[in-house]
């Protein structure tokens, strides 16, 4: 079956307190989006790769390929004011039948067998969601009072989310909703049931300073 990634790298990466995009920010001297496209096309060179990206920005990735001789076919995607936007853009520029990969660039240490995983669980299931279980204890707040809740039955949503294509484009045909926090939520919103798979602990998001040492330390220890 045709694969597809859309690998999204619209945000700004505020709380990196960086003057770049985190998108573009350097891990182990590499920018962070080069990682993930790499791990798509080392997963299957087959796979139809998107790379979705604030206009403003799209020069400065195609100079970044260049500098690091990276010649991974690829197609970049103007995206929008909102990821949600930004995810249904992508989905616009692609026909027929298959499955589709949705993955934050900022998560730069996926891996090919995650995602290879993830589409093969989606072949059989109609879509998959890689998640990990809470290990740290959990309580909710409500009303300024908080109460403990049982941690057994939380996960962390990570990416790649992988769907039917049909079923992908046809939910994202909702009005945006800002309940919609990822691609699952916006598909099961639309009627489906969604399925979910083992991730990796160490497919960590960057969102945080912090978070850079934290993944070039992973990626030492696999290298």
């Amino acid at each position: 079956m045709k694969r597809i990634a859309i690998i999204v790298a619209g945000g700004t990466g505020t709380r990196m307190n960086a003057g770049i995009p985190k998108q573009f920010l350097p891990l182990a001297g590499r920018p962070l989006l080069l990682y993930s496209l790499e791990a798509f096309y080392q997963g299957d060179p087959e796979t139809t790769l998107l790379v979705v990206l604030p206009e403003s920005h799209t020069v400065t990735w195609r100079s970044i390929c260049t500098a690091h001789h990276s010649t991974i076919p690829h197609r970049v995607v103007t995206g929008g004011e909102t990821r949600f936007q930004s995810v249904k853009n992508g989905l616009a520029c692609i026909s027929g039948d298959g499955l589709v990969a949705i993955h934050d660039g900022a998560r730069p240490l996926v891996t090919p067998a995650l995602i290879n995983r993830a589409f093969e669980a989606a072949s059989r299931l109609g879509n998959a969601i890689p998640v990990i279980p809470v290990h740290e204890s959990m309580r909710t707040l409500e009303d300024g009072v908080s109460h403990p809740v049982n941690r057994d039955t939380y996960r962390i949503i990570q990416t790649p989310q992988v769907f039917d294509v049909a079923a992908l484009r046809k939910a994202y045909e909702q009005p945006y909703r800002a309940s919609f926090t990822d691609d699952a939520t916006v598909v099961e919103s639309a009627g489906a049931t969604i399925h979910l798979i083992d991730g990796a602990q160490t497919n960590l998001k960057i969102t945080r300073p912090e978070d850079l040492i934290v993944a070039a330390s992973l990626l030492g220890q696999s290298g």
